[in-house]
């Protein structure tokens, strides 16, 4: 009886715009490493099929070497891989799908499935029902096909679809589609994969979201993996075990600032991270300027080890201490100005301000250490 993996959500050619120049481009071959990892799980593991759930592309209009790239990645696996087109990548007349036809490079082990209908496998033991997306948005569940579709006796029936759940992702979509939540029942299917919501969910024993291979938000959905699915036979309860896939952690933390000893669980907690990771720290509350240059080695550290991070310090108040201001010998007009852009911080333009306190902090320090004597 068929043993199989589930993946969707690959966004091949998705663009990093709010990241640096080179972190976008390490985030976008990351996704072409996820295919290899995949097609690396599916042998691994003697799966006897992968099933993408839509969205393999992030948009119609990806490059010929892109196209290229991902379907000389299926033939690590040479079992079927099933392809069904999203909303991002929808069997619209002219799809990025039709373009790899005309160019000759779908592998004949790789089905793309552009119309209704159901693809047996009898040597697999297998039907899979497939109900691509014409178009980005639909109002109908395109899922009702599902209930009108037959698969040969004896055979495991697996739905295989691009959508959101009906009252259960309705804050989480990334588009329309919607899909009933008792399709599997409906249907008389034995496996319902689905793809677009971008986490790892369980909508019941039958039903799942494998979420995206590779990260690509701050959340903390699950995302990062795929889902090996194995069904004794047709009406038992399938077997889904979550599979690492992700290269890179993605996080998110806010962190307020009450007392210094906070400075030193952040710096902990930064150490920690395991890379590569991407994180947005943000940081607020207030912070003395030593502890202040305790965190800025740390983020800078941590900048170093990991593919990106992320520091939002505009909440972030500095208040230095008699003991900073002493050991920055910060009198007469130089302490003045400290003085001034202590009050600043509290104003309009604070944010400026506690920039420009930062910033003569550190060159109050590098004049200091830059005149200290040789040892």
């Amino acid at each position: 009886m068929p043993k199989f993996l589930h993946t969707a959500d690959w966004q091949i050619g998705r663009q990093y715009g709010r990241f640096p120049a080179d972190d976008a481009a390490a985030l976008a071959e990351a996704r072409f490493t996820a295919v290899e990892k995949l097609a690396q799980l599916a042998t691994d593991h003697a799966v006897d099929a992968v099933l993408v759930a839509g969205d393999i592309f992030d948009a119609q209009g990806v490059s010929e070497r892109t196209l290229r790239r991902v379907f000389m990645a299926l033939e690590a696996y040479r079992g079927p891989w099933l392809l069904l087109p999203g909303n991002h990548d929808a069997a619209v007349p002219e799809s990025v799908w039709h373009r790899a036809q005309r160019l000759g490079i779908v592998p004949p082990h790789v089905h793309v499935l552009l119309q209704p209908g159901a693809t047996e496998f009898p040597q697999l033991s297998l039907a899979v029902l497939a109900t691509p997306l014409t178009q980005r948005q639909t109002v109908t569940d395109v899922s009702n096909v599902f209930d009108t579709l037959s698969s040969s006796a004896g055979l495991v029936r697996v739905g295989l679809a691009h959508g959101s759940v009906t009252g259960v992702l309705d804050d989480d979509i990334d588009s329309g589609n919607p899909i009933a939540a008792d399709r599997a029942e409906r249907a008389g299917l034995d496996y319902l994969a689905l793809g677009d919501w971008h986490g790892l969910k369980s909508i019941n024993a039958r039903t799942w979201y494998s979420g995206t291979p590779e990260p690509d938000r701050f959340k903390d959905n699950g995302a990062g993996q795929a889902l090996l699915v194995d069904i004794p036979q047709p009406g038992a309860e399938p077997q889904v075990t979550p599979l690492a896939v992700a290269q890179y952690c993605w996080q998110e933390w806010q962190v307020t600032l009450h007392v210094p000893g906070d400075v030193h669980a952040l710096c902990e907690r930064l150490a920690a991270l395991p890379p590569p990771a991407v994180l947005a720290l943000q940081v607020r509350g207030e912070i003395n300027l030593a502890d202040e240059q305790r965190l800025q080695t740390a983020v800078a550290t941590a900048q170093a080890r990991h593919r990106c991070v992320e520091f939002d310090r505009r909440g972030l108040r500095l208040v230095p201490t008699p003991n900073d201001l002493a050991s920055l010998q910060a009198t007469g007009y130089m302490g003045d100005v400290i003085e001034e852009l202590r009050n600043l911080q509290e104003q309009a333009d604070g944010e400026v301000a506690t920039e420009a306190l930062a910033i003569l902090a550190g060159l109050l320090r590098e004049q200091q250490e830059g005149s200290a004597p040789c040892s």
